[in-house]
């Protein structure tokens, strides 16, 4: 195993870190009241990962089984439970709990308990998700071919069918 080819050339370093404070409000406010923060965007990482951090709150619906063909998603519990789909499984995610689903990988998320649940979701390479986020309750409620372009567009492709929202709980 070997290090990737090096992508900065310069002899001192650069003054270039980006923070963000913990009081930062949420980039979006969505219907039902989850509020997504953008820790670290598609832009502001060069596309390198995509960070967020997802409030959700009680019984928050969440993602329905899809997979993506370009990008790997992970999901980090910070605090409640969170109902997570591994392809294969539907499994209580607890603080602490991690998720790692590659390119491809069938997976879906939903709260279906009565407290709120926070979580990181990570998105490698970082694709420009904030759109998605942003418009993906709209397109929603226009459906049909709209809301399948929008879904193709965004790299997320929902399976539908017997056995998709789950095979065996855990």
């Amino acid at each position: 195993m070997s290090y990737p080819e090096p992508r900065y050339l310069g002899e001192n370093g650069e003054i270039n870190a980006v923070f963000r404070s913990t009081g930062t409000p949420p980039d979006i406010v969505s219907p039902g009241g989850t509020r997504t923060h953008y820790l670290a965007g598609h832009a502001s990482t060069g596309g390198e990962f995509g960070l967020y951090k997802v409030d959700m709150g009680p019984k928050a619906p969440g993602a329905k089984t899809h997979f993506h063909r370009s990008i790997s998603e992970s999901f980090y519990v910070l605090s409640g439970e969170i109902r997570l789909f591994d392809g294969e499984r539907w499994m209580t995610g607890r603080q602490g709990d991690f998720l790692y689903v590659p390119v491809g990988g069938l997976h879906a998320f939903r709260n279906d308990s009565d407290d709120p649940v926070s979580m990181l979701m990570l998105f490698s390479p970082g694709a420009p998700r904030e759109e998605y986020f942003e418009r993906v309750a709209e397109f929603a409620q226009r459906g049909g071919e709209e809301l399948r372009e929008f879904q193709v567009r965004h790299d997320s492709y929902f399976v539908h069918g017997p056995g998709t929202d789950g095979i065996r709980e855990t």
